[in-house]
């Protein structure tokens, strides 16, 4: 009796297996749940890209639903995401600050050059510490952040326009009727 619960094991472990890898499989890998959703974004005061002798205060924009789109010239996914933000920034509906993330500055100046600028504003994250505090895996990266500082939404991976026009603009336009108590 005993032998034939053992012939059962390795069919039952088999099965735990394939239900696992199963779960893994069909999780979309660009919603990743961030413990920052519903929670003041964390402090952003960089030096500005564009402008040595000037700094990006992310609090400047209180009272704005803004985009912070993490990117950099190594990011291989931030170049097909790049018309995507200028067709974004071109509707004026939201201001996008890009958030330049261990990155070469000259590098980054002729990027932006070469492919237009969709940024209000540039904070410079040369060694990464500020993009740790916002919990950031990588580039692309985005966050959607309400008018009172919550981030609300965050996107990994490049923003395609379908995502733009189905998801994050009708967030930005929710967002933007919310009034501030």
């Amino acid at each position: 009796m005993l032998k034939k619960l053992f012939i059962w094991i390795p069919f039952v472990v088999l099965l735990g297996l394939i239900a696992l890898f199963w779960k893994g499989l069909s999780l979309d890998t660009d919603k990743v749940p961030s413990p920052f959703i519903g929670k003041s974004a964390p402090a952003l005061i960089l030096p500005d890209l564009l402008s040595s002798d000037s700094t990006v205060d992310l609090s400047q924009w209180r009272g704005q639903v803004v985009l912070l789109n993490v990117w950099a010239t190594w990011c291989s996914g931030c170049l097909l995401e790049h018309p995507v933000l200028n067709a974004m920034a071109a509707e004026r509906l939201v201001p996008i600050i890009g958030l330049n993330y261990k990155d070469d500055p000259v590098k980054a100046k002729a990027w932006l050059q070469e492919q237009g600028n969709p940024y209000v504003a540039i904070p410079n994250d040369a060694n990464g510490n500020v993009a740790i505090d916002w919990g950031v895996y990588g580039a692309p990266e985005t966050f959607v952040i309400d008018k009172q500082g919550v981030i609300r939404y965050k996107h990994i991976a490049p923003i395609s326009l379908q995502e733009w026009q189905n998801t994050l603009r009708p967030l930005v336009l929710a967002l933007q009727q919310e009034q501030i108590p």
